[in-house]
């Protein structure tokens, strides 16, 4: 029986792994969360765990053989992540969920600096760094409520295109590099199939959705309003990346791994556009 603790369990990545896993024969799924309770997937144990709460950390760690790890969004994340490898048995394999071309903001970058806590371990490791999640379209702390309710698409891409990712593409990369033999050491660049235009992907979500959308190129002050501190600062980085260039980059690492093509953004929105038009 292998053991695998898939933390933020219930997050964008971790359901759609969960269920992946769950459904391999021989495994144990370990669900990380802050609230157990709530965490209904069909053959995942429910786990305490909490960035907040070290003290419990042992008791969701406790024999596992690997760890999908989602970098908590926190300037201690580095320190965080470290700590919770220290209460993980020496053989545990780890599958970090970082962020495309994080060594592009250079060796001082918040990102590096998380994923080296993970190569200081003494663990083996796999990072995944995809591109953004299409499911910021889905998710009403993100763009669904502006999408189906004025139909305004604000994003300071700065003319630059993104090549949105499934985040159940991630999480079937995820499920290969927890079981699998042959991923460790590997550094793996999600994408989707396509990068796509600001303008372009309006176009997308009006068809999918049935309703016009327009995109409004904004500055990054605005994409930022309303933040602080270090989300703030965090949130500035990741525009300034997108309108660099970096998440407009297409990989074909989601077919060399999974052997199937990552999903396009038509496909995406032919599953979620029903509940969105609902």
């Amino acid at each position: 029986m292998t053991r695998v603790l898939v933390t933020g369990v219930r997050g964008k990545t971790g359901a759609p792994l969960a269920e992946l896993l769950a459904a391999r024969p021989g495994v144990e799924v370990l669900g990380g969360s802050s609230d157990p309770a709530t965490v209904d997937v069909d053959g995942v144990r429910p786990t305490a765990f909490s960035w907040d709460d070290p003290s419990g950390w042992p008791e969701a760690t406790d024999f596992v053989d690997a760890v999908y790890v989602v970098r908590p969004d926190r300037a201690d994340a580095p320190q965080l992540v470290g700590a919770l490898l220290d209460r993980t048995p020496a053989r545990a394999h780890v599958v970090l969920l970082s962020e495309q071309a994080a060594d592009s903001v250079g060796p001082g970058g918040w990102a590096l600096w998380v994923e080296r806590a993970v190569r200081d371990s003494g663990r083996s490791w796999t990072f995944l760094r995809p591109s953004w999640f299409m499911q910021v379209f889905t998710d009403p702390r993100f763009y669904r409520d502006v999408l189906t309710g004025t139909g305004d698409l604000p994003f300071a891409d700065g003319g630059a295109a993104v090549a949105w990712i499934d985040a159940r593409d991630i999480a079937a990369v995820a499920e290969r590099a927890l079981l699998d033999d042959g991923h460790a050491g590997r550094v793996y660049e999600l994408s989707g199939p396509e990068a796509l235009s600001l303008p372009r992907t309006a176009e997308l979500l009006s068809r999918g959705l049935g309703r016009p959308v327009v995109s409004r190129e904004v500055p990054v002050e605005e994409a930022v309003a309303g933040t602080e501190g270090f989300e703030r600062d965090l949130t500035v980085l990741t525009f300034e990346r997108v309108r660099a260039g970096v998440f407009g980059v297409v990989t074909g690492t989601v077919a060399a791994v999974t052997g199937r093509p990552a999903r396009s953004l038509e496909a995406f929105l032919g599953d979620a556009a029903p509940a969105l038009r609902g």
